[in-house]
């Protein structure tokens, strides 16, 4: 890992990372393009070490509360985040100034933040994001190798539900000729509904590979599904969007389960969630002198 001091924290979105780099070792992970402009190896983390300052100093200045988003490109409980619990002293400053939350990990290290996930939701609304790729246990150590797996962040959907706390499943990216199939998708729906999930995203079934996490990609393809990056590079060329031959069918199954069991499916409506803050009434308590 290495510091740096950051200019600023929150986007124009009211989005942040804490970090930049992971070491989950996703086969598949997006942030590891090009396009993204990181000039340091993706697993030597870079800790952006005034980031509670700066949040603190955003938050203060803001006018209206609002949800804050983490997650989108490093996911806040890495390895390091045991330690440096940075992710916890930001929850510290939003649960401070009764923002809201958005956050995603694929973590079940993100238990040991479960207090102030609470007050946040008691006071506005947290929603906790999940990615669940692979019901399979052993195919999800090797596409999502050093995190928890599927089974364990299920299990953190359960604790979210049990503590009142609306959750979200990022069923993406799905693999095409590795785990698009029926029995998968399936597996990861009983999931869902059995923690009572309130939205899932898809963006179809499938992924998509640019400049930095296609070599990625087909490194791991060799080292593990041999053949396989030949039959990718066969079908889809140097396209960004890499369809499955089933996301048709899979779709169907989704857009019915979810319809059935009022889990909200379509993107801009899960977004329009995430990004709207909700404030709860404080309790009224009424005491009278005797």
């Amino acid at each position: 890992m290495h510091e740096v001091l950051a200019k600023k924290i929150l986007s124009a979105s009211n989005g942040m990372n804490i970090y930049r780099g992971c070491t989950h070792g996703c086969i598949y992970c997006d942030s590891r393009s090009v396009c993204y402009s990181m000039d340091h190896i993706f697993e030597d983390i870079e800790v952006k070490k005034n980031a509670p300052e700066l949040l603190e100093d955003a938050l203060k200045r803001k006018r209206n509360k609002c949800m804050i988003g983490t997650g989108a490109m490093t996911d806040p409980y890495i390895h390091l985040d045991s330690d440096l619990k940075n992710t916890r002293r930001c929850l510290e400053i939003i649960d401070k100034y009764g923002c809201g939350l958005s956050i995603q990990t694929k973590s079940n290290r993100i238990l040991r933040d479960l207090d102030l996930l609470k007050s946040i939701n008691n006071k506005s609304k947290c929603v906790v994001q999940m990615t669940m790729t692979t019901f399979d246990e052993k195919l999800c150590k090797i596409i999502e190798p050093n995190v928890s797996t599927t089974k364990e962040r299920f299990e953190v959907l359960k604790v979210m539900r049990d503590n009142g706390i609306p959750t979200v499943v990022w069923m993406t990216p799905i693999l095409p000729y590795i785990n698009d199939t029926e029995e998968n998708i399936r597996g990861i729906l009983d999931y869902c509904l059995e923690a009572e999930v309130k939205g899932i995203l898809t963006f179809g079934v499938g992924l998509t590979l640019r400049s930095g996490s296609r070599e990625y990609f087909y490194k791991n393809l060799d080292r593990h599904f041999k053949g396989l990056k030949e039959k990718y590079i066969k079908n889809y060329g140097n396209s960004y969007e890499i369809g499955s031959p089933n996301s048709k069918r899979l779709m169907a199954m989704i857009k019915e389960t979810c319809e059935k069991n009022n889990i909200i499916y379509e993107t801009e409506k899960v977004f329009q969630y995430l990004r709207t803050f909700e404030e709860k009434p404080k309790d009224i308590q009424i005491s009278f002198d005797i």
